[in-house]
C-alpha cells in the first residue's frame, strides 16, 4: 500500500518536489531544526507516535473480538492515519516547521486558531504528565527494565558524538549501540531495580519526578546529541522486537502450540461501552491518532531535509505502526493462550487464560493489565525461539518503557514548540517555556497528593481529545488541497467525517457517563473540547465551501490572511 496509495497521494495530491524549500535547511540552527538523513528521522518519528499507543489501546479493544480491532486497524492504518500523518507533515514543512495550530490560524482564520490550541494544549498536557506514570508503572511491573532504559540515554549521547562531531559511520556505530544495548538488558533480566519511597512520595512519584526532569534536559537539547541517535537505537530496537514477534508467531504456530483462544466477535462484553463509536477511540495509535499530527508538525517537519523524504517518514511510520498493532493483536488472542500467571499465581492455558484476563471490562483495564497481556504473550511465543521467557519479557518491557520515554520527551519540546509560537512575547527563552510545561504536568500529576497519580483524573477525556484533534487535522489538510486539486482532498475529507462522527458520539457520551458520576471537573472540561469541535468544524466548513479550485486566487488570500 506504501507504494500504491502512498506514491499516489505524495505524487498526485501534493506533489511532492525537492525543489520546494524545506523548513529544516532554510532555518537549520544545528538545535531544532537540523536535515536528517530520512532513515534517522523516520526513526525518530516512528518512536514518537508509537509509545504505548499501539500497545495499550489493540490490547484493551481485542475484548470485542479479534476481528473489529484487526479491520479497524488494517483500514485505518492505511486510509486514514497514513494520510493524516503525512498530510499534517507536509503542510508543516511548507510552512516553516510550524505547529498545527498555527497553520489552522493561516488556513481558517485566528479565532479558530486559539480553539484548537485549546485542543492541542489540554492533550499534550495529558501527555507529558501521564507518560511520566506510565513508565514509573512500567519500572514498577519490569524492574528488570530500569537499568537498560536508562543505560540507553549514554549509549545515545555517545553514538551522537561519534556520528555528529567526529564523522564515524552511522550504520555500523549504530549497529555496535543496539548490541551494547541488548547487552544491557540481559544485565537488567538478572538485576531488577526497584524504587523504593522517598520523603514520603510513593515509587511512582519519585520516578515521574526523576523522568520530568529527564524530559526537561532532552527537550532543550539539541536534537542530534539525544533525539535523533536515540531514536535511531529504537529504530533498530523496533525492528529486533517485530523480527522476534514475528519467527515466534511462525515458530510456535509450525510447532502447533499457537492458537487463536479469543472470539472473532464479541459485541457485549461485561461493563464495556458500546463497541460503535468506543472501538475507534480506544484503539488510536495503531489506526489514527491525533497526537501524530503534532509530532509531524513539532519535531518531523524541522528535520526532513527533502520533501520527497517525508512520504517513508510521515506515510511509512503509521504503516509500520499498524504492522505494530497487528502483532499486539496476535499476542493478546493467541500468545496469551500459550500461558498466562494470574493473580493466585495459577498458570492459565488456551481459552482459559483470555478468558480469565478478558472476564469483563474492569478485568481488562489498567494499565499494568493491557501491557502485561501484551508482554506476557509476545514473550511466550519469543520463548519458543529458544530464548529464555525472563529475557523475553525483559526485551519487550523495555521495548515498551523507551518508546514511552521518547513519547513524554517529544510531547515536552512539542508543547514547547506550541505555546512559544502562540505567546511569543512571554515564552520566547526555550528554558523558560519548557520550565512551564514541565511545572503544569507537576501540577496535574501531585493534584491527587504523594501517589502521583492526579494525572488519571484527566484520562478518561484523553481518547476523545485525541480522536477529536485528528478529526479537525484532516479538516485542514482538506480545506489546504481544496484550494489546489479539484478532487483531491476527497483523501482527507472522508477519513475527516469519519473521525468527527465517531469523535462527536464519544465526547456526546462521555458527558453523560460524567454526570452520572456527578464529575464537575470532566463535565465542564468535556463541554469546552465539544464547543471548540464544533467551532473549528464549522468555520472549516465554512471555509471550504468558500474556497474555489484555484492555487493561485488560495495562495493570494493566505498572503493578505
Amino acid at each position: 500500500m506504501y507504494r500504491v496509495y502512498g506514491k499516489f497521494i505524495g505524487n498526485k495530491i501534493f506533489k511532492l518536489s525537492d525543489n520546494n524549500p524545506v523548513p529544516a535547511v532554510e532555518l537549520e540552527d544545528g538545535v531544532d531544526f537540523v536535515p536528517t538523513k530520512k532513515e534517522v528521522i523516520f526513526g525518530h518519528h516512528f518512536a514518537s507516535i508509537a509509545g504505548t499507543g499501539p500497545i495499550v489501546g489493540p490490547a484493551i479493544a481485542v475484548i470485542w473480538g479479534w476481528l473489529p480491532a484487526l479491520i479497524w486497524v488494517f483500514v485505518g492504518s492505511i486510509v486514514m492515519g497514513a494520510a493524516h500523518d503525512f498530510g499534517t507533515l507536509i503542510l508543516s514543512m511548507r510552512n516553516q516547521g510550524k505547529s498545527l495550530s498555527e497553520f489552522t490560524g493561516k488556513y481558517i482564520n485566528t479565532r479558530t486558531k486559539y480553539f484548537l490550541f485549546f485542543i492541542v494544549f489540554m492533550e499534550l498536557w495529558i501527555i507529558v504528565a501521564i507518560f511520566g506514570l506510565v513508565i514509573a508503572i512500567l519500572f514498577k511491573m519490569y524492574p528488570q527494565s530500569v537499568i537498560p532504559v536508562w543505560l540507553e540515554i549514554p549509549i545515545a549521547v555517545y553514538l551522537g558524538y561519534l556520528v555528529y562531531k567526529k564523522g564515524a559511520n552511522l550504520a555500523l556505530w549504530s549497529i555496535i549501540a543496539v548490541v551494547v544495548m541488548y547487552l544491557t538488558i540481559i544485565w537488567g533480566a538478572y538485576m531488577p531495580l526497584a524504587m523504593p519511597s522517598v520523603l514520603g512520595l510513593s515509587p511512582i512519584a519519585v520516578w515521574s519526578i526523576i523522568l520530568l526532569i529527564y524530559a526537561f534536559i532532552a527537550s532543550v537539547l539539541p536534537v542530534t546529541t539525544l533525539l535523533q541517535p536515540r531514536d535511531y537505537i529504537n529504530s533498530h530496537e523496533l525492528v529486533i522486537a517485530l523480527a522476534l514477534l514475528v519467527l515466534g508467531v511462525l515458530f510456535a504456530g509450525f510447532s502447533g502450540d499457537l492458537h487463536i483462544v479469543a472470539p472473532a466477535v464479541r459485541p457485549h462484553p461485561e461493563g464495556t461501552p458500546p463497541l460503535w463509536p468506543f472501538l475507534f477511540i480506544t484503539i488510536a495509535c495503531g489506526a489514527i491518532s491525533g497526537f501524530h499530527a503534532l509530532v509531524s508538525s513539532g519535531t518531523s517537519s524541522k528535520q526532513v531535509r527533502k520533501e520527497t523524504d517525508s512520504l517513508f517518514v510521515g506515510y511509512g511510520s503509521m504503516l509500520m505502526e499498524g504492522s505494530l498493532a497487528t502483532l499486539v493483536i496476535i499476542a493478546t488472542t493467541a500468545g496469551i493462550g500459550m500461558g498466562y500467571l494470574d493473580k493466585n499465581g495459577d498458570v492459565l492455558t488456551g481459552v482459559s487464560a483470555w478468558t480469565h484476563h478478558y472476564a469483563s471490562w474492569a478485568a481488562a483495564g489498567g494499565l499494568s493489565s493491557k501491557v502485561g497481556a501484551f508482554v506476557e504473550g509476545s514473550a511466550n511465543m519469543i520463548e519458543s525461539l529458544g530464548i529464555p521467557k525472563g529475557i523475553a519479557m525483559t526485551i519487550m518491557g523495555v521495548f515498551v518503557a523507551s518508546f514511552a520515554g521518547t513519547t513524554m520527551d517529544t510531547a515536552t519540546r512539542v508543547q514547547r514548540y506550541l505555546i512559544t509560537e502562540t505567546f511569543p512575547n512571554v515564552f520566547k527563552n526555550k528554558y523558560v517555556s519548557t520550565g512551564f510545561v514541565i511545572l503544569v504536568a507537576l501540577i496535574l500529576i501531585f493534584s491527587s497528593g504523594a501517589d502521583g497519580k492526579g494525572a488519571l483524573a484527566l484520562w478518561p477525556l484523553f481518547g476523545a481529545v485525541n480522536q477529536t484533534l485528528a478529526a479537525l487535522a484532516l479538516i485542514v489538510v482538506t480545506i489546504y488541497l481544496k484550494g489546489r486539486s479539484k478532487w483531491g482532498w476527497l483523501v482527507s475529507l472522508i477519513p475527516a467525517l469519519f473521525m468527527l462522527t465517531v469523535s462527536m458520539w464519544a465526547v456526546i457520551e462521555n458527558q453523560f457517563n460524567f454526570g452520572a458520576k456527578h464529575n464537575i471537573l470532566l463535565q465542564v472540561l468535556n463541554a469546552i473540547i465539544f464547543i471548540s469541535m464544533i467551532w473549528v468544524t464549522f468555520e472549516g466548513g465554512a471555509k471550504f465551501f468558500n474556497t474555489t479550485y484555484s492555487p493561485t486566487r488560495m495562495d493570494e488570500e493566505l498572503k493578505r490572511s
